[in-house]
């Protein structure tokens, strides 16, 4: 019997996690409207995982600068893995190094659109726009999960059938990442012609943000045309990111009501700063949001950022804490140096704790605080915590939009023009930059927030960094860093192949490219003495990514490991 989502998809075995319920297959399931609602929705609560978002943590914020593991832990399994993930000495049978959750989830997806069709023939209660509505959030949720499956481990499976019984036997190779994103962005394309508009909802409806509505369709095609834009330094696609960030933009001022103490209507509706936390982290599906992850299982945060053994443990810390940079703030903006934050910025005091007596360095607050920041005041201790069942995982929000776009913008400006077209380029940029900014100051602090004149002089690679700077204030711990990282690493090196995947570059005898020693420095300045060691094993591509899953090389012949990593001595394939 396999064990792993891969192993199901390519050998046939039977498997708990990939199968669905038997009532799922069987004739007489798909019948009605809300046999096709409970599957779709069965898709998001796969998504919802405590597996999906322990992985997101890990691979979006752990692998970069931001986060540490906590040093009190007991020894596990866990703090093994996350140890070989920190000292770039990962096995392939790392748990992290694991697709089978996210395998889950497109299966679902993949179920849902192969056999919601026919129910519109059997129930005259499941219309064509039922229908055409349940069909474009699989085909956008199955692209969100390869994205993450892209860059995550580059080379994956593709795959687009429906798997629902062990009799099916598929052998699917992996993928180069160039036809899995060209896929993602038809299927998204695709998705937008019939997805619901989130206007269509109120401000307070939970739908309009917890399931893939226009604005979250088009949120993710913005990034995936960044991404691609980052990794092929493609004018098209940044300009393509830009106009996807627009229609996001104009859909969220549409939708905005005036609130009552707006005396002027915002050029982006955005909370302000003392009420940004409450409504994102607290209240959730704020007006800002575009795509949160509906969680009822709290534990990946708990664990991770609280207590590891769970609330009815003794543990007093998470598996992870936040990198000392978080904990101490620049007096000016212009200073920051290697800090993250100035001190009248209300995220300095919503990303962490203070850490109190026998407690290490600074605790992650933001993801699991019961308080909202609403002052220039720090949290000492970590009472005000509790068990917390129902905290969302968000996953898009305007100010991410924002920033990509800012980004994108950045990286059209062309050296060549006069500085005079370099200046208004970039100073559409840096307006962007400023809102997400202001809002979040101190209110007694405004003459602290950003100024045009203090940045002007700004060469591109500045600006550049600029924007990765904001995005690292306001997404810390959000498991948005690492991709931030590695859409820099692109930019800043040449010659990568994204139409082969890494075997067959290497079965070409041709190497693959090497990373980018800026990027490489940002990754590693929370790791102390160890950095320059990390460093020199992060030699080239292959150590951006996960290794395949052992288990799975093992039972399909077709899958090739990540050349960074060693193979087990049950795969002795070489290359």
């Amino acid at each position: 019997m396999c064990a792993t989502v891969a192993a199901c998809l390519f050998t046939g075995c039977v498997d708990t996690i990939i199968l669905p319920d038997d009532k799922t297959v069987d004739e007489d399931f798909w019948q009605t409207k809300e046999d096709v609602a409970s599957m779709v929705n069965g898709a998001y609560a796969a998504l919802a995982s405590n597996d999906v978002l322990s992985r997101f943590i890990v691979w979006g914020d752990f692998r970069s600068d931001e986060l540490l593991r906590t040093s009190s832990a007991d020894i596990s399994t866990t703090t093994t893995a996350l140890d070989e993930i920190a000292a770039v000495n990962m096995q392939t049978t790392n748990q992290y190094a694991e697709w089978a959750s996210l395998y889950t989830v497109i299966n679902r997806c993949n179920i849902v659109l192969e056999r919601a069709e026919e129910v519109m023939t059997i129930d005259p209660n499941y219309t064509l726009g039922d229908y055409q509505v349940d069909r474009s959030q699989m085909l956008a949720l199955r692209a969100l999960c390869y994205f993450y499956l892209v860059r995550n481990f580059r080379d994956v499976p593709y795959i687009t059938e429906a798997y629902m019984n062990s009799s099916k036997d598929t052998q699917v190779a992996q993928s180069a990442p160039e036809f899995v994103v060209d896929n993602c962005i038809a299927d998204l394309e695709e998705a937008a012609k019939t997805a619901i508009a989130a206007r269509s909802y109120s401000v307070s409806a939970w739908r309009r943000v917890g399931w893939l509505t226009d604005d979250g369709i088009n949120a993710i095609l913005a990034d995936i045309y960044l991404w691609r834009a980052s990794v092929k330094h493609s004018a098209a696609d940044y300009q393509q990111c830009i106009s996807y960030c627009d229609k996001v933009i104009a859909s969220k001022r549409s939708q905005h009501v005036r609130g009552r103490n707006e005396v002027v209507e915002k050029d982006y509706p955005l909370a302000d700063g003392d009420e940004m936390y409450y409504e994102l982290f607290f209240e959730q599906n704020a007006e800002e949001s575009i795509f949160e992850i509906q969680s009822r299982d709290n534990s990946a945060f708990n664990q991770y950022y609280y207590k590891y053994k769970g609330f009815a443990g003794n543990a007093g810390e998470g598996w992870l804490k936040a990198a000392n940079m978080f904990g101490s703030a620049a007096t000016s903006i212009t200073s920051i140096g290697s800090y993250v934050f100035v001190n009248n910025d209300l995220r300095f005091y919503a990303a962490c704790y203070v850490p109190s007596d026998g407690e290490e360095s600074y605790h992650v607050r933001k993801l699991i605080s019961n308080n909202p920041v609403q002052t220039k005041t720090l949290t000492a201790q970590r009472e005000d915590v509790s068990a917390v069942s129902n905290r969302n995982y968000n996953v898009y929000r305007l100010t991410d939009v924002m920033l990509m776009k800012a980004e994108a913008q950045v990286q059209l400006v062309d050296t060549a023009w006069s500085s005079e077209d370099q200046a208004a380029a970039l100073r559409e940029a840096f307006n962007l930059v400023q809102a997400v900014n202001t809002r979040s100051i101190y209110q007694d602090n405004l003459t602290d927030s950003m100024k045009w004149a203090s940045f002007r002089s700004y060469s591109k690679q500045q600006f550049e960094e600029l924007v990765m700077q904001e995005r690292l204030r306001e997404f810390c711990f959000e498991g948005r860093r690492w991709y931030d990282l590695l859409r820099y690493n692109y930019r800043h090196v040449e010659g990568v192949d994204y139409n082969r995947t890494m075997a067959q570059i290497i079965d070409a005898g041709e190497q693959l490219v090497a990373n980018s020693d800026d990027m490489l420095t940002l990754m590693t300045r929370s790791r102390g003495s160890e950095a320059s060691g990390v460093k020199a094993k992060m030699q080239n591509e292959a150590y951006l990514y996960m290794p395949v899953p052992n288990r799975d090389i093992i039972v399909c012949p077709l899958l090739r490991q990540n050349p960074a990593y060693k193979d087990s001595k049950e795969y002795e394939k070489t290359y």
